[in-house]
């Protein structure tokens, strides 16, 4: 799993043309994150089912969603915290998502530029099978959605702090990011919001974790920095002998 550090600052979240629960353009400020660069993979996931002993996702006894490269979809929100925890990770809140999508690049429609791309998946694609943002992120849109931790609120842009929001406390639905697949028009414009209950297990919605940066290690000599490939737990959980992200 590649991890992509996106640094602390204020973006533009939201956008005047979309459904009223996506206005308005407002400004947000985000602590530092690292964010993994595709969506989990099942050979990522795999890891987990066999450490937990959990259920596999319902769609792997089809070969179209098999593929080890593929990213797993078919996981609840439930299934996703669960799956996080396990891995030292979090998922990201959903100004984080939007954040780390818009590549630092501000009024864009998609996290790649204003270009919509040609043609559709018939199943979840090999990642990465997106073009790049500018902070060399990939399938932001287009391939999966993605949960975010946030309840959602139709009105929450219009309650939300302007520094590190992290949505209602309470909800029936859980906010999802990014266009997918299964859909007749797949690639959704960056700040475009959706939602499912959390117990859900949809064939379009996957996981991409977020790592919290360690504070107050700048400019030390000894500060630990994760690798920038981490394929194993105990790297991202913090085990002994694991490399931590400094940022």
């Amino acid at each position: 799993m590649r991890w992509v550090h996106v640094p602390a600052g204020e973006f533009t979240m939201g956008w005047n043309d979309g459904h009223p629960c996506e206005r308005p353009m407002h400004r947000v400020w985000l602590d530092a994150f690292v964010i993994a660069a595709t969506p989990v993979t099942n050979a990522e996931f795999a890891g987990y089912v066999a450490a937990a002993g959990t259920a596999p996702p319902p769609f792997w006894t089809r070969p179209e969603f098999a593929k080890p490269d593929q990213p797993v979809v078919g996981v609840s929100w439930d299934d996703a915290v669960a799956f996080a925890a396990w891995s030292g990770a979090r998922l990201p809140t959903e100004a984080e998502w939007e954040r780390a999508a818009r590549g630092g690049v501000e009024g864009a429609r998609y996290p790649w530029g204003n270009a919509k791309p040609n043609g559709l998946f018939p199943a979840p694609p090999i990642v990465p099978a997106t073009p790049a943002n500018a902070f060399g992120l990939t399938d932001l849109s287009g391939v999966c959605h993605e949960w975010c931790a946030d309840w959602f609120d139709e009105s929450a842009y219009t309650e939300a702090p302007a520094r590190n929001p992290s949505g209602p406390t309470t909800g029936t639905r859980r906010v999802s990011r990014g266009g997918a697949w299964r859909h007749a028009d797949p690639w959704s414009p960056v700040a475009h919001r959706s939602s499912l209950p959390p117990h859900l297990r949809y064939s379009d919605y996957g996981i991409r974790l977020v790592i919290d940066c360690i504070r107050g290690l700048e400019g030390r000599a000894d500060a630990p920095v994760m690798a920038p490939d981490t394929p194993t737990r105990s790297a991202l959980a913090g085990k002994p002998g694991a490399r931590l992200y400094s940022c």
